[in-house]
């Protein structure tokens, strides 16, 4: 079964953050992608650019509407995802109590892709 594992953090938290600490999450964070690959479980990911480079799309009245930024009702932000191969939840919870950015104030929410759909 595959999972989607999408990372969020206040965006103003991370920057905060001291440059030597960011590095040590995103150098622990590569080594994390590195062991998923190597045991088979990740099937992709990326991370995201800054909000500020985000561009919604709503419909209104029947037209499209484009707005600068993600217009998100929360206080984090997507900034990255992973899709990975897992036998259960279980396992898929596993491997997203690993991802870094949880230890300074990120949170990532686990969630089936669902097979019907899967491209």
């Amino acid at each position: 079964m595959q999972y989607m594992l999408m990372c969020c953090i206040d965006e103003a938290l991370w920057n905060g953050l001291p440059d030597a600490e960011r590095d040590a999450v995103m150098n622990d964070y590569n080594s994390l992608i590195q062991d998923m690959v190597t045991s088979g479980h990740y099937r992709g990911g990326a991370r995201l650019q800054s909000v500020a480079s985000a561009t919604t799309l709503r419909e209104q009245n029947g037209k499209t509407v484009m707005l600068d930024g993600p217009f998100a009702e929360s206080r984090e932000q997507l900034g990255g995802f992973h899709v990975v191969e897992c036998r259960d939840l279980d396992e898929a919870l596993g491997l997203a109590r690993r991802i870094p950015p949880l230890r300074v104030g990120g949170s990532v929410e686990v969630r089936p892709v669902d097979p019907a759909y899967r491209l």
